[in-house]
């Protein structure tokens, strides 16, 4: 069976280079091999939502030479699904509704299991958790290696269903890459630590588990992360060329120099290879040079 990627923002605000590193680097696993890659867009929260930002992301992936194998999927068109996915969880016992907030939480951070064993007094159902147990998760990152958590002594039973009625965000990833058919997931190490609940949630739900790959993500000399509020946005005027260049070169893939697109493109598909990007968590990159 043939690979399948996907790249998957939130249309929190126009695309960056830290976002652009992600759907280059999701491409090229895919597409380096015959597979497929897909987008999705991550339309869950209204409120953060920027206008207009999902068709300019579009937009600009096009303009570097990048387009969705298959019609573009909406999180927001997907709301049945994650309740069902819901009402199977809580109908199995694997999930639990909790009434408490996060002022409730120990700093930290763990949840105590307060609701665990049924609402205490005094507390009305506001969000849904899962049950975690005490036991390592360990799974072989195609870029950071050997990964393991405990869930029980890292996050506690954790939320899939919010207190303002959305799904959470580690439920509707899972529940919509198994509908996707996704079989790898390229992403940034800023999501790592996601990676144990999701996979987790797959094994509740009776889904298959895709590989792994978390590259580093781009911070600048002070190590803050470059994104849609810092020096590297918005990448919509600079030429595409150049970028993806600095991308590729971030990524471990030293390309050739002053190409045009489409020779960038032939070269890296040619040549990509996951293990040349660095096993690490995150690594600086001057804004200056983007």
């Amino acid at each position: 069976m043939k690979s399948v990627g996907r790249f998957a923002p939130s249309p929190t605000g126009d695309l960056h280079f830290g976002s652009l590193l992600a759907a280059v680097a999701s491409y090229l696993q895919a597409k380096s091999t015959g597979g497929q890659w897909l987008v999705r867009i991550e339309d869950l929260d209204p409120p953060r939502e920027v206008k207009g930002s999902a068709t300019r992301i579009l937009a600009d992936l096009e303009r570097f030479g990048m387009q969705s194998d298959r019609e573009v999927l909406y999180q927001s068109t997907r709301f049945a699904a994650y309740e069902q996915a819901l009402e199977e969880l809580l109908g199995s016992g694997q999930a639990y509704w909790c009434g408490c907030s996060r002022s409730d939480l120990p700093a930290s951070g763990i949840y105590p299991g307060t609701c665990r064993d049924g609402l205490p007094a005094g507390k009305s159902p506001r969000s849904v958790r899962l049950r975690v147990s005490d036991k390592t998760i360990s799974f072989d990152d195609l870029i950071q290696g050997r990964v393991a958590e405990n869930l029980a002594q890292t996050v506690g039973d954790f939320v899939i269903r919010r207190a303002d009625g959305i799904a959470a965000y580690q439920l509707a990833v899972v529940v919509d890459d198994a509908f996707q058919d996704v079989t790898e997931v390229v992403r940034g190490a800023d999501l790592l630590d996601s990676t144990a609940r999701q996979i987790h949630l797959q094994h509740c739900l009776g889904l298959k588990t895709p590989a792994y790959a978390h590259h580093p993500v781009a911070v600048d000399d002070s190590g803050k992360k470059l994104g849609k509020r810092h020096g590297s946005d918005p990448i919509a005027s600079l030429s595409p060329s150049i970028v993806l260049q600095q991308a590729l070169e971030f990524l471990g893939q030293p390309c050739p120099q002053s190409q045009t697109l489409d020779d960038l493109w032939h070269w890296a598909l040619a040549h990509w290879d996951v293990s040349g990007i660095a096993a690490q968590a995150a690594m600086p990159l001057n804004p200056a040079k983007i």
